[in-house]
């Protein structure tokens, strides 16, 4: 097992990675105040691992309410999330009652958030079991929902009291879902940590195989490069910015499809693309760098073309973006390749070309 601390004073908080850990009773009694917890989960994890995760708090001594949610991006709403506030209040669930995330980004993020207005706040318990939520969305108190016009448009940063990351629920996870999750990994090599995207690039095919150690090294390294940015950026007031590499063209994707219809990874690399194609046409990065960027994500088996929503529809959706600054879209882009910057200045002809170029193979 490795163990990160996301350092944020008093409020920092430990990372488990390995095998095994939902097993593991110590790594969890500190968390939990009182002999009561709240578990969310969804209809997908639940039958594999709640009956587990359940067992390990009874052999300390803890009971459990479960509040399982239907599965998928699509039900990350206002509705689903009154799913939890329900299973709280029918079961009395008291301030000190702490909420554990069972699941991926959507179960972790709707969990975090309704910990952070329960009550005007209760105690959250990360347990990941995606290699999305693995490697990005469980770490750093990012919560919230979507909206019809926006996605994560809803939230509250809310950090968590642990993150507790059994590689071993990666075992059970669809090949698109993990390849999903490289997504997020891939985006610290570029954004900040050259040497790993060189490592990726040597080693995808094991990650893709799912081979133990190489997994639990892409764990830990994307979670500490997250666990530093974090530590000093947790608002995201400057630096904590450039985790959005190829967001603010994933989330118009996802919105303009609709939710669920792309991987939330999937549109993240599609996005990576398109910043990467934008940075290109400001000269900042070659057309060998945006080649080498397509050619690792489809290696990872992720998609390089963006669907054609029409250039006035992606404008639409990315002025919803959360980046959006005085009324100019700021872009996450890469200044060269494991160095990422964050720009609002992009000439609107540029952006255009960007737009019609990456929709089409």
């Amino acid at each position: 097992m490795q163990t990160l601390t996301v350092g944020l004073g008093e409020r920092s908080y430990p990372i488990y990675i390995g095998s095994g850990l939902l097993g593991q009773a110590d790594l969890l009694r500190a968390h939990i105040p009182r002999k009561r917890v709240a578990i969310v989960s969804n209809t997908t994890v639940a039958p594999l691992y709640l009956e587990k995760l359940q067992y390990t708090l009874q052999s300390m001594g803890v009971d459990s309410v479960s509040i399982i949610l239907p599965d998928g991006e699509a039900y990350k709403t206002a509705d689903t999330l009154n799913l939890i506030y329900d299973g709280l209040l029918t079961n009395r669930c008291e301030r000190s009652t702490p909420l554990i995330a069972l699941g991926g980004g959507v179960v972790g993020d709707m969990t975090g958030y309704a910990a952070a207005t329960y009550l005007r706040g209760v105690p959250f318990i990360q347990i990941p079991t995606t290699l999305l939520a693995q490697v990005d969305s469980s770490v750093g108190g990012k919560t919230g929902i979507n909206h019809p016009l926006g996605k994560n448009m809803i939230g509250a940063f809310y950090q968590p009291q642990l993150v507790l990351a059994d590689t071993d629920t990666l075992n059970t996870l669809p090949d698109n879902e993990l390849a999903a999750g490289l997504a997020e990994v891939i985006k610290y090599g570029l954004i900040r940590d050259l040497p790993f995207l060189e490592w990726l690039e040597l080693n995808i095919e094991k990650l893709l195989a799912r081979d133990t150690a190489a997994l639990q090294y892409a764990i830990a390294r994307s979670c500490q490069n997250k666990a530093e940015v974090v530590a000093a950026d947790e608002r995201e007031s400057g630096e904590r910015a450039l985790l959005n590499l190829g967001h603010t063209f994933g989330h118009a994707i996802e919105s303009g499809m609709g939710y669920g219809s792309w991987l939330h990874g999937e549109a993240v690399a599609a996005g990576t693309v398109m910043a990467a194609d934008l940075s290109q046409r400001l000269g900042w990065i070659s057309a060998q760098d945006v080649a080498r960027i397509r050619r690792l994500f489809e290696s990872a088996g992720l998609p390089v073309v963006s669907p054609d929503l029409g250039t006035d529809k992606y404008l639409d959706l990315m002025g919803l973006d959360k980046k959006v600054e005085g009324g100019k879209i700021r872009f996450v882009l890469l200044k060269e390749i494991g160095r990422g910057v964050v720009f609002g200045d992009v000439p609107a002809a540029l952006l255009r070309q960007t737009l019609e170029a990456c929709v089409h193979a």
